[in-house]
């Protein structure tokens, strides 16, 4: 029987057949997937296009103003007042029904809490804290401006994309940055990256912060306010940075390399850790600092060695269904003094419930 007369056959032929079809299945799997390869590939060199251009390849940033390190009055009293902006997860959406009428927030909302939060910096230094000669103010942002798209959940309900979020709000950060130029003279944003903001799901330690939304509003953010000399900013490449005032050391991070946070202690104890682990890491190549700045887990402390910040946003579906304390939105605020350092504290409440209608 000849080699064509077995494939005739029955049984034979169905196992050729079989073969062809997944072969075909196979073939259209392979075209697909270098398709797709090659769409991701398109869109991630018009990203990178569209960075460059925004950034532009010759921009630097200066060096930390030298009005941080000597007080203005030498007679009198002079401080620098400390605004920390964290955590506002602009454009992520909460409802009042998933969490029983305990918050809300949108586009319309967030809006009116952070200029409620740059304003409220504005009120608490000029009415709260009398006779004191202002050098300027430090307003660092320490990562989540937004919530980003890490969680399907967020890219379902967010307002906006990414990038769509990055136009509409680098306008209003601008101009409660102008607001502070204007009250106190002279304003430094140091600048860190936040978990949400990333561009990839998983985090990653190799261009942690070039490869975060946070970094890259910061660097926009700098480029709308490159002929403002009031204005400087200090854009990290690394997950951490320090700014230094009158000779203290303040070292400014995100708050997510923090482990843990279960039980009675909460996120006290995590902080602790990180907290020592930095010191002992800085120690090591004597670069001590004096008190450490975060935000992250949306629990205002003022504690003696750090700062824990709040968030604008408020209380979440998350925080409810974990069953974490309530807390009012709100950012850190506190004051530098030659004498002392770390002096006066005060939370900037933001929220306003009546006027924002829910």
């Amino acid at each position: 029987m000849s080699l064509k007369d077995e494939l005739d056959g029955g049984e034979t032929r169905d196992e050729v057949l079989a073969i062809q079809r997944r072969l075909d299945v196979s073939m259209r799997e392979m075209r697909d997937a270098q398709l797709r390869r090659k769409q991701a590939e398109e869109i991630t060199d018009r990203l990178n296009r569209e960075f460059d251009l925004l950034l532009g390849l010759t921009n630097k940033l200066g060096e930390p103003p030298t009005w941080l390190e000597k007080p203005r009055n030498a007679r009198g009293h002079s401080g620098t007042p400390f605004l920390l902006l964290s955590d506002l997860h602009l454009d992520e959406v909460v409802q009042p029904a998933e969490v029983m009428g305990m918050n809300a927030y949108n586009r319309r909302i967030a809006e009116m809490r952070l200029g409620n939060t740059f304003q409220g910096a504005v009120k608490i230094a000029r009415d709260y804290w009398s006779n004191i000669k202002y050098d300027g103010i430090v307003a660092p942002l320490m990562g989540d401006l937004y919530s980003g798209d890490i969680h399907e959940e967020l890219t379902q309900t967010n307002e906006d994309t990414l990038l769509g979020s990055i136009l509409h709000w680098t306008d209003h950060l601008s101009a409660g940055i102008s607001l502070l130029a204007d009250e106190f003279g002279k304003v430094h944003v140091p600048v860190v990256v936040g978990n949400h903001s990333r561009r990839t799901r998983k985090p990653r330690s190799k261009f942690r912060a070039r490869d975060n939304f946070d970094w890259f509003t910061g660097h926009l953010l700098a480029k709308m306010f490159k002929n403002d000399k009031r204005v400087t900013f200090d854009v990290s490449e690394s997950p951490d940075t320090t700014v230094s005032v009158y000779g203290y050391k303040i070292m400014v991070t995100h708050g997510d390399q923090a482990n843990g946070g279960n039980g009675i202690g909460g996120a006290f104890m995590p902080i602790m850790r990180l907290d020592a682990k930095k010191r002992a890491r800085q120690a090591a190549v004597n670069q001590q600092f004096d008190l450490m700045v975060l935000g992250h887990w949306h629990t205002l402390m003022f504690a003696p060695n750090f700062v824990v910040n709040g968030t604008i946003k408020g209380f979440d579906e998350y925080a409810f269904t974990s069953n974490f304390s309530y807390e009012e939105p709100s950012q850190a605020m506190f004051l530098m003094t030659p004498e002392h350092g770390k002096t006066y504290t005060a939370p900037v409440f933001c929220a306003d419930r009546k006027k924002e209608q829910w």
